[in-house]
């Protein structure tokens, strides 16, 4: 059982260290517009590709990831008692660090206020999820349901903000970072089908080349182990060595 709590899958950790790689290449070239020191068109092109790569791929590993923790802990001997605090904590924390990023923003930027960006739908996520890990096809379905209900909200505007969560904008509304829950909890979903799917009881049931070993591979996982806390001081890194370099 000690074995199993170990074990990780290495490829799960790897693709989570590609995601913060683009992630942070992505607000490198943001933060180097948003200052002014060069222009780059964000909403379209190549850079648009990598930012939406980078949270889509983020959040399908928040499910896969979910249903690994949730297998290992059926079928090791404490069972799943316990889990939903476990979850409840691990979620609150998270958006716990989201609410610390609406406070740092506001408190900082004249504008683009982060009020509900992606560590923010994490944490919700983790929550919301826990009744769902269980399930394999009906969390495809849903999370179809979430996506198909994306495109329809697109354009859904109120005059109160209190929806915002849901995907429903205020008229001028305006975030750095903006991730509700319509559409990206569908991304969640279907990364805990799939999970489910290739990863039943905690086992994984199709080949993968045997290169855990490969120095690239093993920098990607350390990479994705700590993506947290990658995710909390890459911008800081940034602002830092973009001033440095302009008084330069």
């Amino acid at each position: 059982m000690d074995q199993i709590r170990k074990q990780r899958f290495f490829e799960v950790d790897a693709l989570r260290g590609i995601a913060i790689i683009m992630m942070v290449i992505f607000h490198f070239i943001f933060t180097i517009d948003y200052f002014g020191i060069h222009e780059f068109d964000m909403h379209s092109g190549i850079l648009l590709v990598i930012g939406r790569s980078a949270a889509i791929l983020f959040l399908f590993l928040v499910g896969v990831s979910l249903t690994l923790s949730y297998s290992r802990a059926k079928i090791s001997s404490d069972g799943t008692q316990g889990q939903f605090t476990h979850y409840l904590k691990r979620g609150a924390g998270i958006f716990g660090w989201g609410m610390v990023i609406t406070v740092v923003t506001a408190t900082l930027l004249e504008h683009g206020t982060i009020y509900f960006g992606i560590l923010h739908l994490i944490g919700v996520s983790i929550i919301l999820s826990y009744p769902l890990l269980k399930y394999r096809n009906k969390n495809l379905h849903l999370g179809l349901s979430f996506l198909f209900a994306g495109v329809i909200m697109k354009g859904a505007y109120a005059n109160y903000p209190w929806l915002l969560f849901l995907g429903v904008k205020p008229y001028g509304f305006y975030s750095l970072d903006y991730v509700p829950l319509i559409p990206w909890f569908g991304v969640v979903l279907l990364g805990i089908f799939t999970g489910n799917s290739l990863y039943p009881d905690y086992r994984r049931n199709f080949y993968m080349c045997d290169c855990e070993g490969n120095a690239a591979v093993k920098l990607l996982e350390y990479l994705g182990k700590k993506s947290l806390l990658i995710y909390l001081v890459h911008q800081p890194v940034i602002v830092g060595i973009l001033f440095l370099f302009i008084s330069i």
